[in-house]
């Protein structure tokens, strides 16, 4: 297939109409290892927030149980990806989402943030480290995409485009962005899973890349020790050349998709989205109603 293959195909549709198509395209063809990256930073970046990095250490699930709660995230999100928002499963997977944040107070300027965090870290991210940044087509159906999600977890005053995303998560971070002992616990946790992912290289580069790739804000909510310049600079324009080889490559026709990746690693037998997450008051979920889901076998 050509290099600009999944481009044109996006270019193609309608980001108001297709833009789960488009975001598929982007995810699971054009950038999967860029949009895994960048969302893992999102994810990362909501923990410097002390009422979510606080909140997320009292569960204990992402410092006793992180590898499966990476996982079941990971999973979670990626089925309206896959199926769109219509299709049961989907629906079977935000209502799993949506059953794990009513267990606790979450404010809403909470939930806003975070789902601005999935617009816009992985935006930027393409531009400093993909092959291409996003198209202005591509930008618009990932933002319809988390308006879409959005709306479905019930959240109020949703931005209505990237700029708004931009600015209510600048403006956010500016603003609550502050070290916390439990929020530093998780980021800790997280950071120490990252560095198995990779067995080949030592889990201290894995964490000094990933500190060279954060942001000087971001450093400091976590007391985290800055790279310096020119370590830094190397392994960012590291992360620049894959980028540029990646371009170099024809476009991929197998769909990547995280049951896939060597990482998530809690579910080699299969899984039920039913049974993704947490039940923090008890499970509902009758376990021998189904056998493990074909999720992550299908071709």
């Amino acid at each position: 297939m050509k290099r600009d293959h999944w481009r044109r195909v996006n270019e193609s549709l309608d980001p108001e109409r297709d833009f789960v198509e488009i975001y598929r395209n982007l995810v699971m063809h054009e950038f999967p290892w860029d949009m895994n990256q960048a969302l893992s930073f999102a994810l990362f970046r909501t923990y410097a927030v002390p009422g979510i990095g606080a909140l997320l250490c009292r569960t204990g699930e992402f410092t006793e149980r992180t590898q499966k709660r990476y996982d079941d995230t990971a999973l979670l999100l990626e089925v309206p990806t896959r199926k769109g928002f219509e299709d049961a499963e989907s629906r079977s997977a935000i209502r799993r989402i949506n059953q794990m944040h009513r267990a606790y107070d979450i404010p809403d300027h909470e939930f806003r943030y975070v789902l601005s965090t999935f617009v816009v870290v992985p935006q930027r991210w393409l531009e400093s480290y993909g092959k291409r940044p996003l198209s202005a087509a591509e930008s618009r159906a990932s933002v319809v995409y988390y308006r879409t999600l959005g709306r479905h977890m019930g959240i109020s005053d949703i931005p209505e485009d990237y700029e708004g995303f931009a600015a209510l998560m600048d403006g956010y971070e500016a603003q609550h962005f502050a070290y916390d002992e439990g929020a530093r616990r998780v980021a800790d946790s997280t950071m120490a899973l990252l560095g198995t992912f990779r067995p080949a290289v030592p889990a201290r580069a894995m964490e000094l890349l990933s500190r060279c790739l954060m942001d000087d804000a971001l450093l400091a909510a976590f007391r985290y020790e800055v790279p310096s310049p020119a370590v830094r600079s190397v392994a960012r324009a590291s992360v620049r050349l894959r980028g540029k080889v990646a371009g170099l490559l024809p476009a991929s026709a197998k769909p990547t998709r995280v049951a896939d990746l060597p990482w998530i690693r809690s579910y080699p037998d299969g899984f039920r989205v039913e049974d993704l997450g947490t039940f923090p008051h008890g499970c509902p979920v009758p376990h021998e109603a189904a056998p493990a889901s074909s999720l992550n076998k299908e071709p």
